[in-house]
């Protein structure tokens, strides 16, 4: 495959639901893994687990939960208005995508599960000070951040091989039914659901809104300029 340029790659990695049955080589998988793990990490613990998912029986297992899940996704949704900055269009056409991959999930060639393996709690620190203690709730939050760079890698190594792919989460409604499946024991919490394959729709380009509405100088509300 011809070498592509790192912009190239974030301004074409489109959500991409739809997959031919191609089988993906396990050296590809392994390139993108290889690059999943050059991500950043909170304090280089590196306590990211991945499960591949290729076992037809158990990518149906995944499947059948996942379409659990999409049920109570759409219930959800039932009531939900279109984004202003999504032409009517544009926003059938997202809804119809995630649909499809709500009862096809199981048929994509390969499933990656991304975890983390949290490390056993030692305590709370001695004389937090209260503003500090509050914020322990935000820990869970906080935990993302050594897995998500991850799976941003998987999302771009994956358009460099070729691949289609896309960030599900899902499965989380029924996490335990997932877990139970693959056999993951319970200090490993499930992250990211992503069905990778050789897509049978196109890569991008990729629209968004522009950064005048999203980014903010200083303060908010003192829309960026630039």
């Amino acid at each position: 495959m011809a070498e592509m340029g790192v912009f190239e790659v974030m301004y074409t990695a489109r959500a991409l639901r739809r997959f031919k049955p191609d089988p993906v080589p396990d050296d590809v998988i392994t390139n993108v893994l290889d690059a999943a793990i050059r991500a950043p990490t909170g304090s280089n613990e590196q306590g990211w687990q991945f499960i591949v998912i290729k076992d037809a029986a158990q990518r149906k297992k995944i499947g059948d939960v996942y379409r659990k899940g999409g049920q109570i996704l759409m219930a959800l949704y039932a009531n939900r208005t279109k984004p202003e900055h999504m032409p009517q269009k544009q926003f059938d056409k997202l809804m119809a995508s995630a649909m499809y991959l709500i009862d096809h999930m199981g048929d994509a060639p390969v499933l990656l599960l991304a975890c983390l393996q949290q490390a056993a709690p030692s305590g709370p620190p001695p004389q937090l000070p209260p503003e500090a203690a509050a914020a322990l709730k935000n820990l869970g939050r906080m935990s993302g951040s050594s897995i998500y760079p991850a799976v941003q890698n998987v999302i771009l190594a994956c358009r460099a091989f070729g691949l289609g792919t896309c960030l599900t989460t899902i499965h989380m409604f029924y996490e335990d039914e997932v877990k139970q499946a693959l056999g993951l024991p319970p200090e490993v919490q499930t992250y990211a659901l992503l069905p990778i394959g050789y897509p049978s729709d196109k890569f991008g380009p990729i629209r968004r809104r522009p950064l005048s509405e999203v980014v903010h100088l200083d303060r908010w509300n003192n829309h960026w300029k630039g």
